[in-house]
């Protein structure tokens, strides 16, 4: 009966915490820690070449200012990004949805902040 008592309380010390990592992270919206990190700037640098490609604009990608990403089928990045367009910086709310594994990105979503 000891020994029961013992596993189960070990698996609900490894389960409890994986529990509430799904619960915060699968479909809800997380803010991006490191708006820095290179693949996140990677993901901004392709919002703003996607929407000067598609509308044929003359956008220039300055910076992220925020970010937050979503899991779902790949993952959904929402960034809020400053790009530049004849010397005049405005801020542009882009979401993207990646998929890894695909190496694709989509650009779902790119409107003035």
């Amino acid at each position: 009966m000891e020994n029961k008592t013992i596993f189960f309380l070990l698996l609900s010390l490894v389960l409890l915490p994986l529990n509430a990592f799904a619960a915060t992270r699968v479909g809800g919206w997380s803010p991006i820690k490191n708006i820095s990190d290179p693949h996140i700037i990677e993901v901004g640098e392709f919002a703003v070449s996607e929407y000067t490609r598609e509308t044929k604009s003359d956008l220039n990608f300055v910076t992220i200012v925020s970010g937050e990403s979503q899991v779902v089928a790949g993952m959904n990045y929402r960034l809020v990004i400053t790009a530049n367009h004849t010397g005049e910086s405005k801020n542009y709310k882009a979401i993207v949805w990646e998929k890894p594994w695909l190496k694709s990105m989509n650009l779902t979503s790119f409107k003035p902040v």
